[in-house]
């Protein structure tokens, strides 16, 4: 047992030093992930904080004024122009110089005032469907502030129902809090992949694979030998990610660091054994590349990082089951925003435990059927 260990423990060091032996390799391991996540950071948000926007004012009246007056404070809409009629709506439109017009008619202010309903008209940009949704939830937003304010200042009845509203774990409700803790599996998962694919692919192609089969390891003792270093340049790439959303997007962590790496460990487990799985098939390290994004791709599709897996057909649901990333992905932002502990996150640990045993019992069976 103990020349065992000390046997993979030699490999360990040996793939160590073939991944950290030239400068520019140390660079590309852990810079990325750091520069990837704060791109993300920035870019891969929902949240609208500036929408410029046009407006057909045809009423000019003291109400319609402060209407307006209400969307130029909120800090989000920017009044871009002032159209004259209503051809110069298409053309704020097509020319992309508002996402938004809000058209007031001429009688705004009049049925206000006899307390009937007044109706503005709101055109937006639609060809980016996501962003025109947002603006348009922001509109509304407005709007009903516009209501409640008009009511009270002129003695009218408050509506019978009123909504007040609270975001739990996210009070802001900013696509960055629950984006950023996701991207620790999935800027991760891409990396673990490729390295444990391409280490014994490389071996194959120049011809060393041979000479480590000569040699006094196991089967076990390989894969487990190519498998750890993957794990340790995994958990390191988690942590750079890590401190990224911690120290630069100061992203509050309510939960536990060891819950959070329980999570991490057992998915880079199940990552590492399905990069196995495909080094076992493949024998170039050009389709062990091509292998890799293939698999990258669904993956991510169907993490439920950008779009919810119950949205998705029932048939991608029951294939997600075994997408570890899926579960990562819960785990991540469960553990940094609702602070869940690994009681609550059973649903999520179990599964990623059995998918590590899994892929990494078929990886090793589908390795030595290759070397046998």
């Amino acid at each position: 047992m103990l020349s065992s260990l000390f046997r993979i423990l030699a490999l360990v060091r040996k793939e160590l030093q073939a991944m950290m032996k030239d400068p520019r390799g140390r660079a590309v391991l852990f810079i990325p992930p750091a520069l990837q996540c704060l791109v993300f950071g920035y870019v891969a948000t929902f949240d609208l904080n500036h929408v410029p926007y046009a407006v057909l004012d045809r009423d000019r009246s003291g109400a319609s004024s402060e209407l307006l007056a209400a969307f130029d404070g909120s800090g989000v809409f920017r009044r871009v122009e002032n159209l004259a009629g209503a051809a110069d709506v298409a053309r704020a439109i097509d020319e992309r110089r508002a996402l938004v017009v809000i058209e007031i008619d001429q009688d705004f202010e009049r049925k206000l005032m006899a307390a009937e309903p007044a109706d503005i008209q709101v055109i937006a940009d639609a060809r980016n469907s996501n962003t025109a949704g947002v603006a348009m939830n922001y509109v509304a937003e407005v709007v009903n502030a516009f209501n409640s304010q008009w009511r009270g200042s002129h003695g009218e009845p408050a509506p019978p129902i009123q909504v007040s509203t609270r975001a739990w774990y996210n009070a802001n409700l900013e696509t960055r809090w629950s984006i950023v803790p996701s991207l620790i599996g999935t800027l991760t998962i891409a990396e673990i992949l490729l390295l444990t694919a391409m280490s014994i692919a490389r071996e194959k192609e120049q011809g060393t694979f041979d000479q480590l089969l000569v040699t006094p390891f196991r089967p076990a003792e390989i894969m487990a030998g190519k498998a750890i270093p993957s794990l340790l340049v995994g958990l390191s790439q988690s942590t750079v990610i890590l401190l990224v959303a911690q120290l630069w997007f100061r992203i509050p962590f309510a939960g536990s660091f060891a819950t959070l790496y329980l999570g991490i460990t057992l998915f880079l487990l199940a990552a590492a054994g399905t990069g196995l799985l495909i080094s076992a098939v493949v024998t170039t390290m050009q389709q062990a590349l091509l292998a890799t994004f293939l698999t990258v791709m669904p993956f991510t599709l169907l993490s439920g990082l950008l779009t919810p897996v119950s949205s998705m057909p029932d048939a991608l649901q029951k294939f997600s089951l075994v997408n570890p990333l899926r579960y990562m992905i819960d785990i991540a932002q469960r553990v940094y925003l609702e602070g869940a502990g690994p009681d609550s996150l059973s649903a999520d640990l179990w599964p990623l435990a059995i998918t590590a045993g899994a892929t990494l019992s078929i990886g090793a069976l589908a390795f030595r059927n290759r070397i046998a």
